[in-house]
């Protein structure tokens, strides 16, 4: 089975039914189908062959969801960009996928064979042949790229096959969202681009409407819920923290039944609260881009007192082990690194061999560079990222990243970024420099401004003598976070 063979379903299936909502324009399921249908036989036309990556610039809309899934039909494989980057960030990323089209919104950020702007995609699709864009592509074919990143390095492409996407459909109907059917509505308050995307197409092939937010606030939100009666969102941490400081909440008229949240840490308060107003409707994600969204979920009836902490039980089709640091399995309350093995799980980085051999293991187990613990009653607690990623606001922050940044400051020598908690946006970013003369931190903020995109930049700088490094010269990001994170408290 192809993603295009349950696009025409649905199509076939709910017709003139709404399938697309964004402000003032619907799309029918069936209108869906015909439209991605164009598109993908557009792209072709232009010259693009099956494998060709396609990379998408473009913000929460109808039109960004017809360029994805008529890259599906096409063969082609997506390349999703985020809205919120840079134009180096996507430029890289253009170049190290090799995309040889861009679809966008706004100035390219970069040029490629094919470019089309999203002022010409009505004109493209009504000038495309009709009928069916059915290229067939193996399992285990490139279907997209996902970009990740480390603490060291630049980002990493990880690549999803059709084999993946239909085992993420598959793990939320069984799973996470089993009572889906045509009544259904799904609110996408966070970008199409990051977790919120995982959403559409479970609730596409149960014939239920995803209506798009262009921008979250907690009153647009609210708006949108009552009048569509959503049943179904995703949420990170901080847009949850938003809407629950909106007093309007507490009297919504709310038909929410799962409020399904991950990407970041959340504080035990604000989803306490959050239980409180809106009673037992929150589902917690645990999941990365190597193992998209599906790793351990906690159930709505699992977010008790003692359970808030907890990430959850593995899905019914996912695999998961703890294991020391020389490869024994754990059981209840041993720390160590978590494992994950299923269907959903990338096939490997791109053009990253080594990377992949790090990672991937030969029998199937991804090595998520997350520690964690079972308690008694087989759940999984998180406790540290083996790497030091930061999550701010749901989005991945990686700290080298953000060094190599600060260092291009004429005045700064030496860097150490970390994450320190924060209710809001579950840690915020957080950097100690060493200058080489005389330089306030609002100048070193302001120089950042231009060279990091919002959510990657430091909301704190504090100018240090010295660094601690290990004896071996590395900075010990573990001592600097507990060094800052005591002085805040």
């Amino acid at each position: 089975m192809q993603i295009g063979d349950l696009i025409r379903r649905a199509g076939a299936q709910f017709g003139s039914a709404p399938a697309l909502i964004h402000e003032d324009r619907v799309v029918s399921f069936a209108e869906f189908d015909e439209l991605t249908d164009r598109l993908g036989n557009a792209l072709l036309a232009a010259g693009l062959t099956a494998g060709d990556r396609v990379a998408v610039l473009m913000p929460n809309g109808i039109d960004g969801v017809v360029a994805y899934y008529a890259i599906a039909k096409a063969g082609l494989v997506r390349v999703p960009l985020n809205v919120r980057e840079t134009a180096s960030e996507h430029a890289y990323k253009i170049d190290d996928s090799q995309a040889r089209a861009l679809i966008h919104a706004g100035d390219p950020p970069a040029s490629v064979e094919v470019m089309i702007t999203a002022d010409e995609l009505p004109g493209l699709i009504a000038g495309a042949l009709p009928g069916p864009c059915d290229i067939r592509r193996e399992q285990d074919a490139p279907f997209r790229l996902a970009y990740t990143g480390g603490t060291t390095g630049k980002p990493k492409a990880v690549v999803l096959t059709t084999r993946s996407e239909l085992a993420e459909v598959a793990n939320f109907l069984v799973d996470l969202l089993p009572n889906l059917r045509p009544d259904s509505v799904m609110l996408h308050a966070a970008p199409i681009t990051h977790g919120s995307g995982a959403f559409f197409l479970p609730h596409l092939v149960k014939g239920a409407p995803n209506v798009i937010l262009p921008k979250f606030t907690s009153a647009a939100f609210l708006e949108a819920a009552r009048k569509y009666r959503a049943t179904t969102t995703f949420m990170v941490p901080t847009m949850i923290a938003l809407l629950l400081e909106d007093p309007d909440t507490a009297t919504a008229d709310l038909t929410l039944e799962r409020l399904c949240y991950g990407g970041a840490p959340i504080a035990t308060s604000v989803l306490q609260r959050g239980l409180d107003l809106l009673g037992p409707v929150f589902a917690q994600l645990y999941g990365q881009a190597e193992a998209p969204l599906a790793i351990t979920c906690l159930q709505p009836w699992e977010h008790t007192p003692e359970r808030l902490t907890s990430a959850g039980k593995p899905y019914t089709f996912v695999e998961v082990q703890i294991r020391d640091t020389d490869g024994n399995v754990l059981g209840p309350g041993g720390v160590g690194e978590v494992l994950t093995r299923g269907p959903h799980t990338m096939s490997r980085y791109w053009r990253r061999p080594e990377a992949t051999a790090e990672t991937v293991e030969p029998d199937g187990w991804l090595h998520t560079g997350d520690i964690g613990r079972w308690d008694d009653d087989g759940y999984l607690h998180l406790l540290d990222r083996r790497h030091d990623v930061i999550i701010s606001g749901g989005f991945n922050v990686y700290p080298r990243e953000v060094e190599d940044a600060l260092l291009t400051h004429p005045s700064v020598i030496e860097a150490a970024v970390v994450g320190l908690p924060d209710d809001k946006w579950g840690e915020r970013v957080a950097a100690a420099v060493v200058t080489r003369s005389e330089t306030c931190p609002e100048e070193i903020l302001e120089f950042c401004a231009d060279r990091l995109a919002g959510f990657k930049r430091p909301r704190a700088i504090e100018i240090w003598p010295a660094i601690p490094t290990s004896p071996v010269g590395k900075s010990l990001r573990r001592e600097v976070r507990d060094r800052m994170a005591a002085a805040r408290q």
